[in-house]
């Protein structure tokens, strides 16, 4: 068991079962509650920012009393300082691998937990280096359908787990949840 005495009703605020299977390994018991907000970048706004903004608002659009803790997050890929989001289509989800392959490139994750007043949040970023893909392959991955609901059209977990040369940087921040930060927090509340 964690060592989390002061939680008592946890909700994650995400439709994601990567990070519904990463929370788990907390020993945390926890409830979902899909938080639907418009996830559109402002203009200029920075990829960090951008990350952080989304995990507050989505925390925020949770309906929790002031003793439930709200657990928010948002992943982004950065590639040449844009924010990669999901691909709109398989020409889309090929045209990011295309930008991704032989390259390094940045995941953000941010992190809100909530609890009535208290708040905290914090982003993590990991570097991602991809080994050169060929059209072959980046056509083979986006007809598996695996990118299709994935931050830069991939899954480092999944079927990309052959395309990424390292990483420098927590593996569990690149999957959408980094568990070392968020155990810090919660051990905090």
């Amino acid at each position: 068991m964690m060592p989390y005495p002061n939680l008592h009703t946890v909700i994650l605020a995400s439709a994601s079962p990567r990070r519904r299977e990463l929370l788990k390994t907390l020993n945390i018991d926890f409830l979902t509650q899909v938080a639907e907000i418009d996830e559109t970048p402002q203009v200029d706004e920075a990829p960090k920012v951008f990350a952080e903004r989304m995990a507050v608002e989505k925390a925020a659009a949770v309906d929790a009393d002031p003793e439930t803790t709200v657990i928010a997050a948002d992943t982004i890929v950065v590639a040449d300082n844009l924010i990669l989001g999901k691909p709109a289509d398989e020409a889309h989800a090929v045209e990011m691998l295309t930008s991704l392959s032989g390259k390094t490139h940045e995941v953000i994750t941010a992190v809100c937990v909530k609890r009535g007043s208290k708040c905290r949040v914090i982003s993590v970023s990991t570097e991602v280096v991809f080994r050169t893909l060929t059209q072959d392959e980046m056509h083979a991955y986006v007809a598996s359908g695996c990118p299709m609901d994935k931050a830069g059209a991939y899954a480092i977990q999944g079927g990309a787990a052959h395309m990424v040369r390292a990483i420098n940087g927590s593996y569990t921040n690149v999957v959408g949840l980094p568990l070392c930060e968020l155990h810090e927090i919660l051990l905090s509340f």
